[in-house]
């Protein structure tokens, strides 16, 4: 029998490697790890050693830059919209692009699942998990 196949937004991280290691023992699952380039440069450097290190079974670090300024950075650019008049969104408005590449990949993989690290009950988890619903 197949294992079921959970595709984890992972970053590298203390969390998201926990979380990586902690899904594939508790759902004897196979964990595809993906990582969106939206800019973020050195921190994807080793990146995907250390999923597959940590037991991933594949590891997807997709190029997503331009999608991210066209569709996202310059229509927030172009309302205005700053948190609290002052902070760029910058990671809160990446969420939903990265959801929605998860939801491409585990169509394409056949998972059952995506996860997240994102702080349950917070924003972050809201804007995956609407997002994956939509």
């Amino acid at each position: 029998m197949a294992k079921d196949k959970i595709v984890l937004a992972y970053s590298g991280g203390l969390d998201t490697s926990v979380i990586l290691k902690w899904l594939k023992e508790t759902y004897d699952a196979e964990i595809i790890a993906f990582t969106a380039d939206i800019g973020q440069k050195d921190e994807l450097d080793g990146l995907e050693a250390k999923a597959l290190a940590t037991g991933a079974s594949k590891v997807y670090i997709d190029d997503l830059r331009d999608e991210f300024a066209q569709d996202f950075i310059y229509p927030m650019f172009q309302a205005g919209a700053l948190y609290e008049g002052q902070y760029l969104l910058g990671t809160s408005i990446a969420r939903p692009l990265i959801a929605k590449r998860m939801v491409d990949i585990a169509r394409a993989e056949g998972a059952t699942a995506i996860a997240h690290g994102a702080t349950g009950k917070g924003n972050d988890q809201v804007r995956f998990e609407l997002t994956a619903a939509a």
